[in-house]
């Protein structure tokens, strides 16, 4: 094990990657010469040179297309948005032709890329740059959607992203490029539609993803200390979504929470909520809750994103309130 950062994490899945098949090559703004917005490419530039990494115009449009294009032709481009907010002006290349071209084709034509980039809220960025569109995404068929919370996560599934042979929309954030964690060394995949099971427990189950997960985890902490035991499941993969995992953690607690940094209509809370009581309903001993953020866009003032971001003390309520113990 080594520990990496995981913006390094992501450079060295890439890397890897991109010596193993010279078929993979990284284009997106600013991934070249600036060693990428959030250095995430660092390096790579002077190993792989401008034919491999190459920085494009600020059009989202224009470049995601080339990336469709190319790799219907042979390749496997790993597409790079500045963040997924910006993804919404190449969005018609994603689910009308990425998504779309193995079926139309007659599976003459695969699209094996993978489009990467940060998602949700970063802090004061107002509206237009704090949206998280996970759901969106999943709801597309033809497409893959992972959303890594950890270095260890990130590398193992980035390595599996670029492999896929189908479009892969992989989802991180900017609060998590400076987190540190360890990484295995070597040639190291994780497969794609598989849950972690982060902490195991036996009062309730919390099932969530992406840099949120961290206010389970302090919840989590703070619940052990009046003997409240949690079991936090890591989806990794929103899509394909490892139902699995939820509906035997679901079905040993006996109580679910689902935390998601989304707006709270039509979301993978909500499909998970109608899975595990479609195929689970005996099992549970209270309402499901499903915790997100306030039904407007990102407010700007500090005071009031605080309020709109879901934290963990609204996870603690939630715990106590499938357990009665309000």
């Amino acid at each position: 094990m080594k520990t990496l950062q995981f913006r390094e994490a992501i450079q060295e899945a890439m890397s890897e990657e991109m010596r193993r098949d010279e078929t993979i090559y990284l284009m997106g703004e600013e991934v070249a010469e600036y060693n990428g917005a959030y250095k995430a490419s660092k390096g790579m530039l002077d190993e792989f040179g401008p034919e491999r990494v190459i920085d494009t115009p600020i059009s989202e449009l224009g470049f995601a297309g080339i990336g469709v294009g190319s790799a219907m032709i042979g390749n496997r481009p790993i597409i790079e948005f500045m963040t997924f907010n910006f993804a919404l002006v190449g969005i018609d290349q994603i689910i009308n032709n990425a998504a779309k071209i193995r079926q139309m084709s007659g599976g003459q034509f695969n699209c094996p890329i993978v489009f990467r980039g940060p998602t949700a809220s970063a802090g004061q960025l107002a509206a237009t740059h704090s949206q998280a569109f996970e759901s969106w995404y999943a709801n597309c068929p033809g497409l893959k959607v992972v959303v890594p919370s950890n270095p260890r996560d990130a590398k193992g599934l980035l390595k599996a992203s670029i492999r896929d042979n189908d479009p892969v929309i992989f989802m991180e954030s900017e609060q998590m490029y400076g987190d540190k964690g360890e990484v295995p060394e070597g040639d190291f995949t994780i497969p794609l539609g598989v849950a972690d099971i982060r902490r195991e427990g036996t009062d309730v189950t919390i099932v969530s993803f992406g840099k949120i997960i961290k206010e389970a985890d302090k919840a989590a902490d703070e619940l052990a200390k009046e003997n409240i035991s949690v079991e936090i499941i890591d989806l990794r993969t929103v899509k394909p979504l490892d139902y699995e995992a939820v509906l035997k953690s679901v079905k040993k607690t006996n109580r679910l929470v689902i935390l998601e940094e989304a707006w709270p209509f039509g979301n993978v809370a909500t499909e998970i909520t109608y899975h595990v009581q479609s195929n689970a309903f005996d099992y549970l001993d209270a309402p499901i809750v499903k915790i997100n953020t306030a039904d407007t866009p990102a407010p700007y003032s500090p005071v009031l994103l605080a309020e709109w971001l879901p934290n963990h003390e609204d996870v603690v309520k939630a715990v106590k309130k499938v357990m009665y113990k309000l």
